[in-house]
């Protein structure tokens, strides 16, 4: 999603997957939603920084809002609520939290993930928060503010059969599924399926699919041996689905920073990286993290916020 990274579960079969987790449930959401701009408890908190919203654009402030595109079937980083249509998650808490210190409202608006940059280069949205890994070849098109340090994981059914692990020598000649447009499908598994062949051993049978839910899925009904996306989200999916698909151990793949993606230059860039350190810097972070199981291993040093 991302990256690797970015899980989920929803719709029609697939309600059959989910399940209650936490303080929310996963019901059977549709990406045919409209925008949410529901705040979140911890954005309400933050007060407006007078030096930030300085660096907001005049077009943004006379709009008085911050679009912000994300595929909502990906928890924990972006999901529809029990109603369908309203978007929750990490990024759906930290783009509050992000235009709160702007004083900007955030306006969440559904969108598939692959369409996303593409969006942001036409100008449909103004920011992009979906678990996005910062890769050299998506820094050509868009800028990043990165705000988490994540790597790829490998789900498998439970008990992992197969013995899979996230190495190629493990996955050559195995299905395993990931979401179309994520890194994950353009660039780890072409690589590992090349270390097969490489190896005189069959190549990975790479499927990619639309939604991370439909790969989840594919997972499940044992049309592939595992999927890949970001850890975090994984881990987080599988105990949506009750148990039907857990994290292989080992390590993370490749770590990776994730961040906000923005059209290339654009003039929200500085109000952005600024709004994001302040988030970073206050205690507003650790409760988004808290309140969406994010390990500590994910925390990157606000340096990194600013990208050389």
């Amino acid at each position: 999603m991302r990256i690797q990274h970015k899980p989920l579960l929803i719709a029609g079969a697939l309600a059959l997957t989910l399940a209650a987790s936490g303080c929310t449930t996963v019901d059977t959401p549709s990406a045919a939603g409209g925008p949410s701009d529901q705040a979140s408890p911890v954005a309400a908190a933050l007060t407006v920084n007078v030096e930030a919203r300085a660096l907001v654009p005049a077009k943004i402030l006379d709009a008085g809002e911050l679009k912000i595109a994300s595929d909502p079937t990906y928890p924990p980083f972006e999901y529809f609520d029990t109603d369908n249509k309203t978007m929750i998650g990490w990024d759906v808490d930290m783009g509050n939290a992000i235009a709160a210190v702007l004083g900007l409202k955030a306006v969440h608006v559904p969108a598939t993930f692959d369409t996303i940059l593409p969006g942001l280069t036409s100008h449909k949205y103004d920011l992009g928060m979906s678990a996005f890994s910062v890769t050299p070849e998506r820094a050509k098109a868009v800028d990043f503010v990165p705000y988490l340090d994540s790597g790829t994981g490998l789900a498998i059914t439970p008990g992992n059969p197969h013995k899979l692990a996230m190495d190629s020598s493990s996955l050559c000649g195995y299905g395993v599924a990931a979401q179309k447009g994520s890194t994950q499908s353009m660039d780890v598994l072409p690589k590992l399926s090349k270390g097969c062949t490489d190896a005189g051993k069959k190549a990975i049978n790479i499927q990619n699919f639309p939604t991370q839910t439909d790969a989840n899925l594919a997972l499940t009904s044992g049309r592939v041996n595992a999927v890949m996306a970001d850890s975090v989200s994984l881990a987080y999916q599988g105990k949506l689905a009750e148990g039907r698909f857990e994290l292989a151990d080992g390590p993370d793949y490749e770590p990776q920073l994730t961040g906000t993606a923005l059209d290339k230059g654009s003039d929200l860039l500085p109000a952005i990286q600024a709004a994001t350190k302040l988030v970073a810097e206050s205690p507003a972070m650790a409760q988004i993290n808290a309140r969406w199981g994010m390990p500590a291993s994910t925390a990157i040093t606000v340096d990194k916020i600013v990208m050389k």
